[in-house]
């Protein structure tokens, strides 16, 4: 047991990074829950989260402003989130910019999409940086609300048997990106019309 928290000790943060890189809420969850059992720091989890999103919705938006037509239109699998995201940039405008990372299923392409489109750096960047900190925010401290409950409800059987909950809770993970998966590909194949198809 002590060897699997000096594990978490030690990759936890690189966890929640590469977490906060995509649709990474339940790597999140899983690091706040470890925060609550007093192995990671929550300040440090808030900041691994933000430095990550940021970097990958800037970096994104960069790749769609540059390459983001050509990138989409080579890949047939993008088309129906492209046009759902195209959509909502359309319809909500800034609103979407501040709100896309909470909108399941077009996470990842929403900045690239926001890029190809035309808007500038100027107006992007200050709205993403303020997306960036409410989704921390909701993210990190949601998450660690959730834990303070799992705390009370059972936090003495859980670090009496951490190393079966770990096992379960990566498990549970697998199972919970399968399933997105799964449902995202349905989603695509049901494809939408928009600027993005064949």
């Amino acid at each position: 047991m002590d060897y699997l928290i000096n594990i978490i000790k030690d990759w936890g943060y690189i966890a929640v990074f590469l977490g906060s890189l995509v649709e990474g809420e339940s790597v999140i969850l899983v690091a706040c829950l470890m925060a609550q059992l007093g192995h990671l720091s929550l300040t440090k989890i808030m900041i691994t989260a933000f430095c990550g999103t940021l970097f990958a919705d800037q970096a994104l938006y960069y790749v769609g402003r540059y390459y983001g037509q050509a990138l989409i239109q080579k890949f047939h699998r993008l088309h129906a989130p492209a046009n759902k995201a195209f959509k909502l940039l359309h319809s909500w405008d800034i609103w979407f910019i501040l709100s896309f990372r909470f909108i399941w299923g077009i996470r990842t392409i929403s900045p690239i999409v926001i890029g190809s489109s035309g808007i500038t750096p100027q107006r992007y960047t200050p709205l993403n940086l303020a997306a960036a900190i409410v989704w921390t925010l909701i993210s990190c401290i949601g998450g660690y609300m959730v834990a303070g409950v799992i705390e009370e409800i059972g936090l003495q059987v859980m670090k009496r048997y951490f190393g079966f909950f770990t096992i379960a809770v990566i498990i549970l993970i697998v199972i919970f990106v399968l399933i997105k998966r799964i449902l995202k590909r349905r989603l695509e194949s049901l494809g939408e019309e928009g600027p993005y198809h064949d």
